[in-house]
């Protein structure tokens, strides 16, 4: 009864704040640098998928499927809990669609505690956390993605040997004039656990079941025109004209014996093989006129390594559960996301002209290609999107439609022989 007690004030105390603030905060001394802090994301999915081929439910063939579900739903605290000690969490869900377990259980994303002896120079913290990664949207901001999700083959383990892209990690980062930085040190998760399926040792190469070595990343960015913040470590798709930035960077992600293989069929040697994923971008936002329309390009190229013709089929909300079919890529919506090779990215985006608010019901539309050359496939792969964004309240309230095209790879040729269509309606409520 206490506990309930506690919510209901707390819950009642936060609503007070933010009818008055605009956010839900509380400050823990009389000059407001100790405080907690709380955010709210939910983006629900309506969708039409042209399934792949061969694609089954429970047996069935469906070449495609109407369905809804909730691809993102977050809650977050952080704040200054005493000086120069920073606490963040965040809890929720991900990807509840109608042939999910009933009632999934929240769980957490990140739980971070961080030390901040200096300003700017250098914050240290651990915990379950998303300060790791090769590029910029390793871990991306949700409620700020430019597209209606983001490029997710950056988040290069998902859910293999982390967790939703977290990971157990002690980290430091920090700003050094233009530059800034992030390090970080983790322990990888056991594979065996993993909710993504990993192959059995085979010729081509996948996650070893052995007991993981320690991972390495980092990503270093020089900011030529606005200073983008480091509170947390993700990385915001668009600011909707608010900032003008300029940014380029680098980034590795390295773990030995990550990945093993055997040489042949017959005397079926292992081979241990590294993980080794580097990448270099930019990213630009820049107002073009006064009239508030803005510009917003990112670009993106990646060497990955995940050993000998390493690749894995992803796809967000997967609507099937099986095929039956001749295809690389499996069923539903999923395509050779990640593979051992080269992958280039770009994406475009355009805030249309405000008229009365600044932030009320503005247009956006946008556009990006992703273009896969994989060790083990014959052919290059192309995925892209293009739609719009209807921001009815900025990022707080948004609806996106989006209309993707994904590879389909031949099982036999490794070829893309076609390609495939997803529609989506997102909308987003961040507050």
């Amino acid at each position: 009864m206490r506990k309930l007690i506690f919510i209901v004030v707390l819950s009642a105390t936060f609503t007070c704040l933010y009818a008055q603030n605009k956010e839900f905060k509380i400050n823990l001394n009389e000059s407001g640098s100790q405080y907690l802090k709380a955010n709210f994301t939910a983006q629900v999915w309506t969708r039409y998928t042209d399934n792949n081929p061969g694609t089954t439910i429970n047996g069935v063939t469906e070449k495609e499927t109407f369905d809804v579900g909730l691809r993102r739903v977050r809650l977050q605290l952080m704040g200054k809990v005493a000086d120069k000690v920073f606490l963040y969490t965040q809890f929720g869900i991900n990807n509840f669609g109608y042939n999910t377990a009933r009632k999934p259980g929240l769980f957490f994303h990140d739980v971070v505690t961080e030390y901040q002896p200096t300003k700017k120079l250098i914050h240290i913290g651990a915990g379950l956390t998303g300060w790791s990664g090769f590029s910029r949207y390793a871990a991306p901001s949700a409620g700020n993605i430019l597209g209606y999700d983001a490029p997710l083959y950056q988040q290069s383990t998902n859910d293999v040997n982390d967790q939703f892209l977290r990971k157990l990690s002690v980290y430091a980062k920090g700003k050094i004039n233009k530059f800034d930085y992030r390090l970080a040190l983790s322990k990888p998760m056991m594979v065996d656990a993993s909710i993504t399926a990993v192959k059995p040792l085979n010729i081509n190469s996948d996650f070893s079941y052995n007991a993981p070595k320690l991972q390495t990343s980092g990503y270093l960015m020089y900011q030529f025109l606005d200073e983008e913040s480091n509170v947390t470590p993700y990385m915001v798709g668009t600011y909707l004209g608010k900032k003008k930035v300029l940014t380029l960077g680098v980034g590795f992600q390295y773990q030995p014996d990550a990945m093993w293989h055997i040489t042949d069929t017959v005397s079926k040697t292992v081979v241990h093989q590294k993980l080794l994923n580097v990448g270099v971008d930019v990213f630009y936002e820049q107002p073009i006129k006064n009239n508030g329309s803005t510009l917003t390009v990112y670009a993106a190229a990646a060497k990955t390594d995940y050993g000998k013709n390493y690749i894995r089929n992803n796809g967000a909300l997967n609507p099937a559960n099986a095929n039956s079919g001749n295809t690389l890529s499996g069923g539903g919506n999923v395509f050779a996301m990640y593979g051992t090779g080269n992958t280039l990215f770009a994406q475009v985006g355009y805030l249309l002209p405000k008229k009365n608010n600044p932030d009320k019901n503005r247009i956006q539309p946008y556009a990006d290609v992703t273009l896969c050359k994989y060790d083990r496939l014959k052919s290059n792969t192309t995925m892209w999107d293009i739609g719009f964004n209807w921001l009815i309240d900025g990022q707080r309230s948004k609806i996106s439609l989006n209309y993707q095209s994904r590879p389909i790879v031949n099982q036999v040729s490794l070829k893309q022989t076609a390609q495939k269509g997803m529609v989506v309606v997102q909308f987003q409520i961040a507050i």
